[in-house]
């Protein structure tokens, strides 16, 4: 019983830590989307006006987003999410990405920095991290509405993505687990090659928004 006790106890400890860092992350998502909108709508002479917010946007994203980064999704409100919503997130996955992923993870396999070396292999050219592809599933995750924690991820990469293009990553609610847990399928596309790179499915666990 003492076990037991310890082990919920350090569960429960692991989770408000982990809920504590996501929901400082999300914490000024409407902001950077509404500066975001902002300085893609035209202002009343015709010219762009950054500094002036003129629209709440319907869909809050993340912040730090970038302008080239396209998302949309069916449903806005948390209490609203159901079996058959989706989201999909696209970006180019460029040379830059892929070094930076690199350092920050440690995978120097030179398949994906050494053009020389990787002519020689399958591919016959650099290829994207496959886990930096399907990184762009969390970006997708990231953007349903509400505090969306990841619980598993089961993946297939079935072809490769190369230096520079264009990837969606789309997922759809399939089951409602209840407690908040959804299960989802997730699919990741190139784009460029109009195909599926990867197939697989998530499990989330998605908490209401910290108030602001």
């Amino acid at each position: 019983m003492a076990y037991e006790n310890t082990r919920d106890e350090n569960l429960a400890a692991m989770t408000s830590a982990w809920s504590a860092m996501t929901r400082g992350f999300l914490r000024t998502a409407t902001a950077a989307n509404r500066a975001a909108v902002s300085a893609m709508l035209p202002s009343a002479d015709g010219e762009s006006d950054r500094d002036t917010e003129r629209v709440s946007p319907p869909i809050p994203s993340i912040d730090y987003s970038d302008l080239d980064w396209q998302f949309d999704r069916t449903v806005d409100d948390p209490d609203h999410i159901s079996v058959g919503d989706t989201v999909t997130f696209e970006k180019a996955l460029s040379d830059e990405d892929v070094r930076a992923f690199a350092a920050v993870s440690g995978d120097t396999n030179r398949l994906h920095l050494d053009e020389a070396f990787a002519s020689d292999t399958r591919f016959g050219e650099r290829i994207v991290h496959g886990t930096l592809a399907s990184g762009l599933i969390s970006a997708a995750l990231a953007r349903l509405p509400g505090l969306t924690i990841y619980l598993s991820q089961d993946l297939e990469f079935s072809g490769p993505v190369g230096i520079g293009d264009r990837v969606s990553a789309r997922v759809e609610i399939v089951e409602n687990l209840g407690n908040d847990q959804y299960r989802l399928e997730t699919v990741v596309r190139d784009e460029d090659d109009d195909a599926t790179v990867i197939d697989g499915e998530a499990v989330v666990l998605i908490d209401d928004l910290p108030a602001e």
